[in-house]
């Protein structure tokens, strides 16, 4: 049986079908490469580039060139095949400009047979061929124009023509969606980038030198050490009595440091036991005690390339000092539970109210390690001996009271007067805590004497030599009143009895004063008694 044997014609119908499916296929293959290296990457000026490359390799299309929207409505190109764009003046097409420009105002792809023939074209790029055709398609996403897309072909056929045009037209609907990603992409970055900036400024803002209130001799002092310690990485003992502020000052340190960008942890070292101490500063592997599920980092890793500050350091114990010793000379430390060194790069900011050189001496805080934290010591001073800071203070503490409540307060001189006259043996945090119940107590926003409740007033240590009116005590600008006129001395000591129910042995205490001086103070003021 003798089987027919049909054999190819290559005939010329055949070789137009057999030449429009080699450029489909090789377009198929083009499409798949583009669709892979748009999808690895969100940076579409890395991307371009390699999708011009393949229609190039791939799909015959040379001399491509892609060109993006502005915010200012123009055209931008952004890479030509071939050329580096990145050392060439930018290139830009006004709607309307060019071929580039006529796609974008009109929206719609173009095909010319031979580019030197319209009168439109204007080579800005210098890189077409006057001889051969252009094909430009716009660039779309989500409905709107995100750029032009342009190539050569090598053939002038106007059925291969158009079907470059309907390949090329696919290749811009997948690069358009790129596009519109990586735009988005940046632009978020650039919100993030920018929130960032402005949260830095703000914090810097509320951490500097002017959002700590006083002006006295001894903190432009303390203002003047931070400035210079800032900008170095030496270790700070802040010293102070409780309340004095020494967390304030560990904020304007860091965020007025090389390392303001880094983190700034906080740990409070008198909060944990020592078995937890350990664990919440140099974390802990995995299965390293009952309850650890899974590893984690302690504070110094969470600090890396910024600050610790370490309140209350005078509070561990003397084992855990020696442990705490080795990562302040070393810069290393392992996790507990774990073996392996980890190397750190944190700036130690330490505080302590305690008398670390008697604890020295006593044998309950290790002198090496003393003197590792001891490099730059900043002594706060307690805020009865900086009275002329109080009414600032006062103001500033008041106003982020007011904030809290949402209302307007006020404080009048009489009670400034009052904060003044007391010892505040809880400093500034106790000041604010009076301050806070005043404000409470205060329905109309105004905050006078009467107002003012001192708990621990009993225990203040008198002064040697009070006067009636410290000399260093700053009052508002608005009053007009003369420290040295009597009859402000006469009110002052009124406001004193009225405080304490017209008990003079009360109004006494609350002046620094014996009942016989104020005895003969409102015999000579002139004083009327009242009798409640």
């Amino acid at each position: 049986m003798n089987i027919p044997v049909k054999i190819h014609d290559p005939s010329p119908s055949c070789g137009n079908r057999c030449e429009t499916h080699d450029l489909r296929f090789a377009q198929m293959t083009a499409l798949y490469k583009v669709s892979q290296i748009l999808s690895c990457s969100l940076n579409y000026r890395e991307t371009i580039g390699e999708v011009l490359h393949i229609l190039d390799e791939d799909a015959g299309l040379t001399r491509g060139l892609v060109s993006v929207v502005e915010p200012d409505g123009g055209l931008l190109v952004q890479r030509v095949h071939g050329i580096d764009t990145d050392h060439l003046e930018p290139v830009r097409y006004r709607p309307g400009e060019g071929i580039i420009g006529f796609v974008m105002e009109k929206n719609l792809p173009v095909i010319i047979p031979r580019i030197g023939d319209d009168r439109r074209f204007i080579n800005k790029t210098g890189v077409y061929d006057p001889d051969l055709p252009i094909i430009a398609v716009p660039i779309k996403a989500a409905g709107s124009l995100k750029g032009v897309l342009a190539v050569q072909p090598a053939t002038e056929d106007a059925p291969l023509l158009e079907e470059h045009a309907r390949f090329l037209e696919m290749i811009a609907s997948l690069v358009g969606q790129s596009l519109r990603l990586s735009l988005q992409v940046e632009q978020e970055k650039r919100s993030m980038q920018e929130e960032r900036d402005s949260l830095r400024r703000t914090v810097r803002q509320q951490h500097g030198m002017d959002s700590i209130a006083g002006r006295s001799a001894a903190m432009r002092r303390i203002f003047e050490q931070v400035r210079l310690v800032s900008k170095w990485n030496t270790t700070v003992l802040i010293r102070g009595e409780t309340g004095t502020g020494k967390e304030l000052i560990a904020n304007a340190i860091h965020y007025n440091s090389p390392r303001a960008s880094g983190p700034l942890v906080k740990l409070n070292c008198a909060a944990l036991p020592e078995s937890l101490l350990e664990s919440e500063l140099f974390g802990h592997e995995r299965g390293a005690f009952t309850g650890a599920v899974g590893s984690r980092k302690g504070r110094f890793e969470q600090a890396d390339g910024g600050s610790l500050f370490l309140d209350e350091i005078g509070e561990i114990s003397p084992a855990f000092q020696a442990k705490l010793l080795r990562v302040l000379q070393e810069g290393e430390f392992e996790r507990v539970g774990g073996s392996r060194s980890i190397k750190v790069d944190v700036r130690i900011i330490a505080a302590t109210h305690r008398d670390l050189e008697a604890a020295v001496e006593a044998g309950n805080f290790r002198e090496d390690l003393f003197y590792r934290l001891n490099v730059m010591p900043l002594y706060l001073p307690p805020l009865r001996e900086r009275p002329e800071d109080i009414p600032e203070i006062s103001r500033h503490l008041l106003a982020r009271i007011a904030d809290g409540q949402k209302r307007k307060l006020t404080l009048n001189d009489a009670a400034l007067r009052s904060l003044a006259h007391y010892e505040w043996p809880g400093n500034v945090r106790e000041l604010e805590n009076c301050l806070e119940r005043a404000a409470v107590l205060s329905e109309n926003g105004v905050i006078d004497s009467g107002l003012i409740r001192f708990p621990q007033r009993e225990r203040s240590a008198p002064r040697a030599h009070p006067p009636i009116r410290p000399a260093a005590l700053e009052f508002p600008e608005e009053t007009d009143t003369d420290p040295e006129d009597e009859r402000s001395e006469r009110e002052y000591v009124i406001d004193a009895l009225e405080r304490s129910g017209w008990v003079q042995a009360k109004a006494a205490r609350l002046l620094n004063m014996t009942p016989r001086q104020i005895a003969y103070r409102i015999r000579t003021l002139n004083i009327e008694m009242k009798q409640l």
